[in-house]
């Protein structure tokens, strides 16, 4: 059968699967990207991806090496502020509040927000402008067959011959299971909407995480539109509630947006449609198998807390490119180095965020009165409050 030479294959065309293509390609190897479906670039378009993603210091590092921050900071939103806020009295109002300021750590903001279906688009552009970089949708990585120096994936009625396999296909990746990696699942009966809003008080740049039973809602800075103020907005509830909200019209949405938001920028009124979509967590048994690597969702998948789900991602598969200047790629000495590297960081984000998000749906009394008492707690201790966000950005 004839086939295709190329250094790496990526199953998986999201932000992560041509995040990695960007980069690899920039540092000198041959990549072929592969997806069942184009990327949707079009925020029109009925299945576009709504979500926004805040990149961390650390990510925004990442793109600039890939050559890709030139021209997605034009786009990109900075986070100054992270603030936390308890609403879990019985009225609609904020009882406790703990901002975390960039400027205390950093001369430069947390992060820089953008939104992902302008990301897909951005990030395809550049993959056309790469050489040594191809993208092929509408066919799926199919057959693998694995071998100590190469492994051979078919791609529709062709294979490719690659030094590594890297899978970046989703929670549901079908790369992992035929490499037999088995994953751990925790469900928390919710499930989150996305979707953006106009307001009419401005966001000075701050990303607010307001806690109730049910879950956060996250509010994430875009810049203004048509002379309006815009935030993209993540609200996490039980799955039955958000099934509701999502089934409202838009007058009886905006109603209860506005009471859960607590105000807190000024009134709130829904600029798209609601993309909504259950909430996990998840964790694979391994991250390597012979010349395969699994990275972002394939890898690991949190509830979408604290800005850390695609940073996560982009530091997989930072550390899977860094490793290549000691080792060779997709040896079984690289990958060994890859598990190594991430895992502990990887398990040590999972337990957190699943804690915060158990926090955040605490029900009882006697628990929200323990959210808030640790909430102010957290907040107060200067020394404990930086060591929080430096971890929280990666260091």
């Amino acid at each position: 059968m004839p086939y295709h030479t190329t250094d790496i294959v990526i199953s998986g065309g999201g932000i992560a699967g041509l995040t990695a293509t960007c980069a690899f390609a920039q540092a000198g190897y041959s990549v072929v990207c592969v997806d069942p479906k184009p990327p949707v670039t079009d925020g029109n378009d009925p299945t576009a991806d709504l979500r926004s993603t805040a990149f961390l210091q650390p990510a925004r590092n990442t793109l600039r090496n890939a050559g890709l921050w030139d021209q997605l900071e034009r786009f990109a939103m900075p986070l100054e502020t992270m603030r936390l806020a308890d609403a879990g009295g019985t009225q609609n109002e904020i009882r406790a509040v703990a901002d975390f300021n960039a400027s205390e750590i950093s001369d430069e903001p947390f992060a820089w927000n953008l939104t992902n279906w302008l990301l897909s688009r951005e990030l395809v552009n550049a993959i056309e402008n790469l050489p040594n970089a191809a993208l092929i949708t509408g066919q799926i990585s199919g057959r693998i067959t694995t071998r100590t120096d190469q492994n051979l994936v078919m791609v529709g009625d062709q294979q490719y011959r690659c030094r590594l396999l890297i899978g970046a296909d989703g929670r549901n990746s079908t790369t992992r299971a035929a490499m037999g990696i088995d994953v751990k699942t925790w469900r928390y009966g919710q499930k989150a909407l996305a979707f953006a809003v106009t307001h009419t008080e401005p966001h000075e740049n701050i990303s607010t995480e307001i806690h109730r039973t049910g879950g956060p809602f996250t509010t994430v800075p875009l810049p203004d539109q048509d002379g309006k103020h815009r935030s993209s907005i993540i609200w996490m509830e039980t799955s039955a509630n958000a099934t509701a909200l999502q089934q409202l019209d838009t007058d009886a949405f905006n109603i209860a947006l506005n009471a859960r938001s607590c105000g807190i920028l000024g009134e709130m009124t829904l600029a798209t449609r609601r993309n909504l979509w259950p909430i996990i967590a998840q964790k694979a048994e391994n991250l390597h198998a012979q010349r395969y690597a699994l990275i972002a969702e394939a890898a690991h998948v949190i509830p979408p807390i604290g800005a850390q789900g695609l940073n996560m991602s982009l530091a997989d598969m930072q550390s899977l490119l860094a490793l290549t200047d000691t080792h060779d790629l997709g040896s079984d000495a690289h990958l060994k180095a890859y598990e190594k590297a991430r895992k502990s960081d990887i398990d040590l984000r999972i337990r957190g965020v699943d804690a915060l998000n158990r926090a955040a749906m605490a029900q009882s009394e006697n628990l929200r009165d323990l959210r808030l008492k640790g909430l102010s707690a957290l907040h107060g201790l200067g020394p404990l409050r930086k060591s929080i966000m430096k971890k929280g950005l990666g260091a």
